[in-house]
């Protein structure tokens, strides 16, 4: 009675938790994302800010004047102050890519956390939903499967059974009592892993990974052209002392080009390329970590569709026998009818189990998916 009442308690937690107290795996993933995407954003607005920002500037010293008026006081130094403010029209352009790359890498992060959270679950991905149907089986299942025991428990004593009739009965009850104790645990320990989003298919989170990652580089790339290029726009107040000047201002527009610039598309383009190449085959990285787990999916998939075909052939077999021996009325008739209740009652589990997992790595692997 008190492994009975354990079984029910766990299965009782096990259907209740997860969609209970367990947070959407989309809220997951932007929590699990947040803090990162709030880094890179920090640190792309105070780069920016650099480049958005206009310079300010002042000095102080002496100055040749070279030879006044009248010819006399040649190259004698005289006090100069000079102050005003400068700004680089290419800033704008740097620190919008600046804004642009830490977009690219908030995304970048919010597809690696969901591909890493599918490595942590690995060939059990899409098993939640299939636990919880099984449970649901089993939950409607175990109540009546103790009390065809306890009538037989009954019938023993009356001397209406033997005990070999219960002993076969209870090993069948046991049976479903550790299925329902094994999808509790199951359940629990899926609950504590992250999750992917639902509707989220693994080839296209990877290739939103790789276009992510593709447009960090592209930033990046911008960022460097731009380092070729300056177009300052300076003014403000400019007075050497004891000189005099009608208007102490100045004003200037300078443009500035490094040559170097004419050699760095080809070089971008081979950094952009060989980032792509090196993403792709690096043998520890995420393409070929989430390439082996979907060639396993996809078996595990084909196995499973395969499997329930069989299970649903067992379970329309034995409903059909179970009709035929409802009507009768003999006590080996019932008592085989009880091993069929049974039987049938744990095939029915494992349909639900395999209908429901079928359905999710259809899902998760797409209609590409054999």
């Amino acid at each position: 009675m008190r492994k009975t009442l354990t079984c029910g308690a766990l299965l009782c937690f096990a259907v209740r938790t997860p969609s209970a107290l367990a947070a959407s795996p989309d809220a997951q993933l932007e929590e699990r994302a947040e803090g990162y995407c709030e880094w890179v954003r920090g640190v792309g607005d105070a780069e920016a800010a650099l480049e958005l920002a206009p310079e300010v500037f002042g000095s102080f010293g002496v100055v040749n004047t070279g030879q006044a008026e009248g010819g006399t006081d040649l190259g004698k130094p005289k006090p100069r102050v000079t102050a005003g403010v400068s700004y680089d029209v290419v800033g704008l352009y740097r620190g919008r890519v600046i804004h642009r790359r830490a977009a690219a890498e908030c995304r970048r992060q919010q597809a690696l956390s969901s591909l890493q959270a599918a490595l942590r679950q690995g060939s059990g991905l899409g098993e939640a939903s299939a636990l919880e149907a099984r449970a649901r089986v089993l939950e409607e299942a175990l109540p009546r499967a103790e009390a065809l025991v306890t009538a037989l428990r009954s019938d023993l004593r009356e001397g209406r059974a033997t005990l070999e009739e219960l002993n076969a009965v209870q090993v069948r009850l046991d049976n479903l009592r550790s299925l329902s104790t094994d999808t509790a645990m199951a359940r629990e320990r899926l609950a504590a892993q992250p999750d992917l989003p639902r509707g989220q298919r693994l080839e296209s989170l990877l290739e939103e990974f790789r276009a992510a990652d593709d447009a960090v580089e592209a930033a990046s790339a911008g960022l460097r052209r731009a380092k070729g290029w300056e177009l300052s726009l300076r003014g403000g107040y400019d007075e050497v002392f004891d000189l005099d000047q009608d208007v102490p201002l100045f004003g200037q527009v300078m443009l500035t080009y490094d040559l170097g610039h004419l050699w760095q598309g080809k070089a971008n383009a081979r950094a952009r390329e060989g980032r792509r190449r090196a993403t792709k085959n690096d043998v520890g990285g995420m393409d070929q970590q989430i390439s082996e787990l979907l060639t396993e999916l996809r078996s595990r998939h084909r196995t499973e569709e395969a499997r329930l075909r069989e299970v649903s052939a067992l379970v329309t077999d034995l409903e059909g026998q179970l009709r035929e021996v409802e009507a009768l009325q003999t006590r080996e008739v019932r008592r085989f009818r009880d091993y069929l209740l049974l039987e049938l009652a744990r095939l029915r589990a494992e349909q639900a189990y395999l209908t429901a997992h079928v359905e999710s790595l259809a899902s998760l692997l797409g209609p590409a998916a054999p």
